[in-house]
């Protein structure tokens, strides 16, 4: 089969060249974004006069006739044909005969294949950031069931202070918040139009640049067309984007993980994000979480691999560019679908209360409590810091708790100790006191929550 550019060559390549070269195997993922390009371009040819109308019409019913069959699973693509570009060139040329040609007039697969990926990571970025708002949403309102559900809380993976579950879930609710504003942030970088820029010099044809934009839903266009050809710097910052909001998704996973062990027991995840064991029948895995907790490396590497491929390219277009969509590609999917089981596994676990405000009784999470009751009374911080650290000594070495040393004994260590330590020393006392701006105590976890809602609500009303 004869090559679309192939008037410049003698020789024919071999198959397993041709095949090393294609991206059809992956770019076929662009035919939609491919066939609304061209419609847009036929359109402009018409409105501008480069082409007569009734070429330009019989060019628009070969595209429609092409994107109806995309619908209905009818397409079928040739490594022989290499790109997406050129085999939906091909088609329409069998759906129409030679006036396909007639399309490619005043452009290039240079600025073909960059509007196309503008045109599907735009798509791509606005279903992620309304999964983001929805699971948001999902957070604050687990976090809205659990205000006053006690947890210990963790610093170096030891128990530290015990603390709202509530408030817990919200710090995530605000990583993600931070996530959604960098994806919206970014939309106004990826909703660019390149077409029109050709290789790179632009074209001698009266084009309108804007009227296409327009037509394809971009807010403007590239002000350079070198520029316009050679940028990736939308994919990395999508990458970018994605992969911060990976290693949240992963950080969370990591504690579902840990919470639903034996030693934790803190939630239970239903039967749909678990799976078991061939060989051990007791088994419940949290599967899901792993593989979220796994797919981070691999988008982590997809951003590395881009800003490698793009730190030695000369302007403008390279063929190493085809190498910048499989990551593109792989980086979408895996998101999307890891948003959307994130969402349904924090909707649906089941939190076992008893077992996290038992596990902040026979524990030390209460002793920064004791040593803030003594700098109330007056006592030098670090003095108090230094009581607390030996008493929590004396304790582990004899047994018991700081809530089961006897009032006689505290008050020969200090006299500003009262029979009021006991109460100060509850979780429930310890938790509610803690009402700093941003802190756990139940009042300033539901302000958090009141603000969160305010929050979503206002990106639901946004136009």
């Amino acid at each position: 089969m004869d090559k679309l550019w192939g008037g410049r060559f003698q020789g024919k390549n071999e198959q397993w060249i041709d095949e090393f070269g294609a991206s059809i195997s992956f770019d076929q993922k662009l035919a939609e974004q491919d066939i609304l390009g061209s419609l847009a371009h036929v359109r402009m040819l018409a409105n501008t006069e480069i082409l007569p109308a009734e070429e330009a019409q019989q060019i628009i019913s070969g595209l429609e006739k092409l994107q109806q069959r995309l619908k209905d699973g009818t397409l079928h693509f040739s490594v022989a044909n290499e790109d997406i570009h050129l085999n939906i060139e091909k088609m329409l040329h069998e759906e129409i005969g030679s006036v396909a040609g007639k399309l490619h007039t005043a452009r290039s697969r240079n600025d073909q294949v960059a509007t196309d990926m503008h045109l599907y990571l735009k798509e791509t970025v606005l279903e992620i950031i309304d999964k983001l708002h929805h699971l948001r949403t999902t957070f604050v309102n687990k976090a809205t069931e659990h205000v006053a559900t006690i947890a210990p809380g963790y610093t170096h993976l030891q128990h530290a202070q015990p603390i709202s579950f509530g408030h817990h879930l919200l710090a995530y609710y605000q990583m993600l918040t931070r996530d959604y504003e960098r994806f919206s942030e970014s939309v106004k970088r990826i909703d660019l139009s390149p077409l029109g820029s050709a290789a790179l010099a632009g074209t001698t044809f009266p084009i309108d640049r804007q009227f296409t934009a327009t037509e394809l839903g971009f807010t403007n266009v590239y002000a350079n067309t070198l520029d316009a050809v050679s940028d990736r710097d939308f994919i990395l910052e999508f990458l970018s984007n994605a992969s911060f909001l990976m290693m949240h998704l992963s950080r969370f996973c990591e504690e579902i993980i840990l919470w639903c062990s034996y030693e934790f027991q803190y939630i239970e995840l239903t039967d749909t994000f678990s799976t078991g064991s061939s060989i051990m029948p007791q088994k419940k895995n949290p599967d899901m979480a792993e593989l979220i907790r796994g797919k981070t490396g691999r988008v982590y590497g997809h951003l590395f691999g881009l800003l490698t491929l793009m730190k030695g390219l000369p302007l403008a277009y390279n063929k190493d560019f085809q190498e910048d969509k499989e990551g593109m590609f792989d980086t979408s999917e895996t998101i999307l679908a890891c948003l959307s089981i994130i969402d349904g596994m924090v909707q649906t676990m089941n939190v076992n209360k008893a077992r996290m405000y038992a596990a902040t009784q026979n524990d030390f999470s209460n002793a920064t409590e004791l040593a803030d009751y003594l700098a109330a009374k007056g006592l030098p911080f670090r003095q108090a810091h230094e009581i607390v650290g030996k008493l929590v000594l004396r304790c582990t070495q004899q047994g018991g708790y700081l809530q089961d040393i006897p009032l006689q004994e505290y008050q020969t260590i200090s006299p500003l100790i009262e029979e009021d330590i006991y109460d100060a020393l509850r979780p429930e006392t310890a938790v509610k006191r803690r009402n700093s701006l941003g802190g756990t105590g139940f009042d300033q976890v539901q302000q958090q929550i009141e603000v969160a809602m305010a929050q979503l609500q206002a990106e639901k009303n946004q136009p």
